[in-house]
């Protein structure tokens, strides 16, 4: 399975887009679709599966164009339903009580009005299974998917409690990649956006894409964040 995050959108990182409708992918996001069409020419695909939302769905579009095949939606892999976080800036939402059971017990975190991550993480790994069953152990496949479903997805993978999900990144336009087997999945990829080192964040901060800096250093973005420069 090829998990790949959706591209940016203007709300990417500075704000929980969450299930927001309309969220369409900027220019910066379209080319990034675009290039990430182009890393996967090469690779043959079963299917090509998305998020209901217009960013993946967008995103995987670009993949699908590239091969004339459709993208199929599952909105087992839809975004967290965030309930009343919503829309609102990450920076208000670091000042509310729950961030800190978000960061430190995703398991235990369920969003006002919303789902649960357990719930979220519960209903992924369903379709992953669904899926493989589907296809068996020699076909590919593509999931464009969203930045805490695809690290919940991973930890899974990996067979670590969801509370350990944090220490997990996923940017946009990244791709992840699992092998299962009757035994036990393959981390293969993680986070693979194509770039050389010299793209890594450096020790001195964490400023995201969007020049926004994490507030503590050592909070994860929830919804997955911008990416760093």
């Amino acid at each position: 399975m090829i998990l790949a995050r959706h591209g940016l959108t203007h709300l990417t990182g500075p704000v929980l887009a969450g299930r927001t409708p309309g969220v369409a992918l900027n220019d910066a996001g379209r080319a990034q679709a675009k290039g990430l069409a182009a890393r996967l020419a090469q690779v043959p695909l079963a299917a090509v599966v998305s998020s209901p939302l217009d960013r993946c769905v967008q995103t995987a579009a670009a993949v699908a164009e590239e091969r004339r095949a459709e993208v199929v939606t599952d909105d087992r892999f839809g975004e967290c339903d965030y309930g009343e976080w919503t829309g609102r800036p990450i920076a208000e939402l670091a000042r509310e009580p729950l961030w800190q059971v978000v960061q430190a017990h995703p398991s235990a975190a369920a969003f006002p009005g919303g789902e649960a991550l357990a719930a979220v993480q519960a209903r992924a790994v369903a379709a992953v299974r669904e899926w493989n069953a589907r296809f068996g152990p020699e076909e590919a496949y593509l999931v464009c998917s969203h930045g805490d479903v695809i690290k919940a997805i991973v930890a899974d993978a990996l067979g670590l409690h969801l509370d350990q999900f944090q220490r997990i990144t996923a940017d946009p336009a990244s791709v992840t990649v699992i092998r299962y087997t009757p035994l036990r999945p393959f981390l293969l990829r993680l986070n693979d956006v194509g770039g050389d080192v010299v793209r890594l964040p450096s020790a001195e901060g964490s400023e995201s894409a969007d020049g926004a800096v994490n507030l503590t250093g050592s909070d994860a973005a929830v919804g997955g964040g911008a990416g760093t420069t």
